[in-house]
């Protein structure tokens, strides 16, 4: 596991508040400072960045890392250092190869459990090994998208929904999205073939000492937590019994409403009036997924103006907490890019200078060849 230098602490208190919680979260995951680790060691430290949409991780990277430069995760891709999968929530995740092969298995029950509940009626009654080696088959013959799979499969299975079909596939193998998909600067369809095809590797067998690692690993990068954290970060249920297990190993707290949260022993705790600077970050970053109580980084009032149906907004941090959106707007490659702000209440002048300057640094990275604009939409 990667490990990170933290910020030198005091004696933590037994009650930690929202704010002390803030400024933990940011340190750890990087957003107090930006760190220096290479890119690989990033993701690893994070155990993973959410990658549903294929720029995400970019985004997410470029927020915590100094210098960050987008070729240096196209390229981990491509060496297949790193892998897109269906990891944490049964949702696709960016993750090093080594934590591909050790994390999957710990979250197999997870997948099958997802599984059920949206698609097990539309597959009652299908051999899942017998589709599982079809599958297979299909797959390492050539990656396929999950359309085309799932198609294939209902010819064996005609009276079966093809998306259940490919779905019960991706449940029962650990497939991988290969590139060129997610490539920056670069188009790719959605293909998936086996992590045994893509890295030449089986995965691991899970044990009860590796679920007790990851965990240990959340509370590094995402703590303090409750255990309700780590299961909606994770997916996982029942994790009490192993929070328990290992509790021996952990530091303990309560958060302002009396919920116990767990730590690993040398977690930083800052100062919880250290300055935390303006801070773009993508649309499913994990820094609002990751827990129950979202309220260390957004005050519940402005929750629901995160999201929209399906869609995330893309938001942005002031003084440590989630102020407002943003989204860049480009007609077509090369034209005029805007930096369109929009702030959930007014800014105050100092947050409006930051943010004019961390949001040039944005248009640079995301628009390098055009000329930049930005607006500060009222609030």
């Amino acid at each position: 596991m990667t490990k990170r230098t933290g910020t030198a602490t005091a004696p933590a208190p037994t009650t930690l508040t929202t704010q002390a919680l803030n400024r933990a979260f940011l340190d750890r995951q990087l957003l107090l400072r930006r760190s220096r680790m290479p890119a690989a060691d990033a993701v690893e430290y994070l155990v993973g960045i959410h990658a549903q949409v294929p720029k995400v991780p970019y985004y997410a990277l470029w927020a915590r890392l100094a210098d960050f430069r987008p070729e240096e995760l196209s390229d981990l891709l491509t060496s297949r250092r790193t892998v897109r999968m269906a990891l944490q929530r049964s949702t696709l995740h960016l993750v090093t190869a080594r934590d591909c092969l050790s994390l999957r298995p710990l979250l197999q029950e997870m997948q099958e459990r997802r599984f059920r509940g949206t698609f097990g009626k539309r597959i009652e009654g299908v051999d899942m090994a017998r589709l599982g080696e079809v599958s297979r088959t299909l797959v390492e013959e050539r990656p396929l998208m999950f359309n085309d799979l799932g198609k294939a499969l209902a010819e064996l299975w005609p009276d079966r929904d093809p998306l259940a079909l490919s779905m019960a596939a991706r449940t029962v193998l650990p497939l991988v999205q290969v590139t060129p998909r997610a490539l920056w600067g670069q188009s790719g369809l959605a293909r998936h073939t086996t992590v045994q095809q893509w890295l030449g590797q089986e995965p691991e067998e899970p044990t009860a000492e590796g679920l007790e690692r990851m965990l240990l690993r959340y509370l590094a990068a995402f703590g303090p937590a409750s255990v309700r954290d780590i299961q909606v970060w994770s997916g996982l249920t029942r994790l009490r019994e192993v929070v328990d297990r290992i509790r021996p190993r952990l530091r303990t707290f309560r958060d302002e409403h009396g919920v116990e949260l767990y730590d690993v022993p040398d977690g930083p705790l800052p100062d919880p009036e250290t300055p935390a600077p303006v801070r773009f970050l993508p649309e499913f970053d994990n820094l609002f997924l990751s827990h129950q109580d979202r309220s260390r980084v957004i005050e519940n009032r402005f929750r629901d103006r995160t999201w929209k149906g399906n869609q995330a907004f893309s938001v942005f941090l002031a003084d440590g907490f989630i102020r407002g959106i943003w989204r860049v707007e480009q007609a077509r490659a090369g034209a005029a890019a805007t930096l369109v702000v929009e702030p959930f209440e007014r800014l105050s002048r100092a947050e409006c200078s930051e943010i004019e300057t961390e949001g040039a640094r944005l248009l640079d990275f995301a628009a390098p060849a055009a000329p930049h604009d930005l607006r500060i939409a009222e609030s």
